[in-house]
């Protein structure tokens, strides 16, 4: 009797579902597409840990005034939630350039290679010239992330020629762009 007493725990043990999920939802919990319909307080509800701030700032080359909150502050996972609305329910942009976990849906990081980009989007990418606003701006071309919501911008990883700076797409043969060895510096997710 107590051998299929030991037998019945055992198996009751065994059946029981494992605490997989947390760890499931914690491997997706990075991804800035999975937090565009959230408020604020399902922000804070999902990320209970990330030392949320929150406050008003100036957007837009300095000509809105917005919202914003910022999960995981001075860390790498630094991320940066504006919002369209004040009572924060509705998200504006979500906005990174710490080479944290954060990442999109497509995989596209801190550090994604401009050959990397070129892959995922299916179709050569273009780039604006450095040195102003919208520094490495990438422009899809009507590729696969046409559509995406995602604002990339691209940094070199040495200075550039003059040519490589100001506000224009950039001309450059496929020499000059292999030594840029262009990377993402920063990734607004636009809503």
């Amino acid at each position: 009797m107590k051998n299929l007493f030991l037998l019945l725990t055992v198996l009751s043990l065994a059946s029981c579902k494992t605490v997989k999920e947390p760890l499931a939802a914690s491997a997706d919990r990075f991804v800035i597409e999975d937090l565009i319909k959230l408020t604020s307080e399902d922000i804070k509800n999902r990320y209970p840990d990330a030392n949320i701030k929150e406050a008003t700032g100036i957007y837009e080359e300095d000509t809105e005034e917005r919202p914003y909150c910022i999960l995981f502050p001075d860390t790498p996972n630094h991320l940066e939630i504006t919002w369209k609305d004040e009572e924060r329910t509705v998200i504006n942009d979500i906005r990174f350039n710490d080479k944290g976990n954060w990442k999109s849906a497509t995989g596209i990081g801190i550090g994604t290679t401009f050959n990397q980009l070129n892959q995922l989007n299916s179709k050569p990418i273009s780039f604006y010239g450095f040195g102003w606003d919208y520094s490495g701006a990438v422009v899809w071309n009507d590729g696969e992330l046409e559509n995406s919501n995602l604002r990339i911008f691209l940094a070199p990883e040495k200075e550039p020629k003059t040519k490589f700076y100001g506000d224009h797409i950039v001309k450059a043969s496929a020499e000059e762009i292999v030594a840029l060895n262009l990377k993402v510096q920063t990734l607004i997710y636009k809503n």
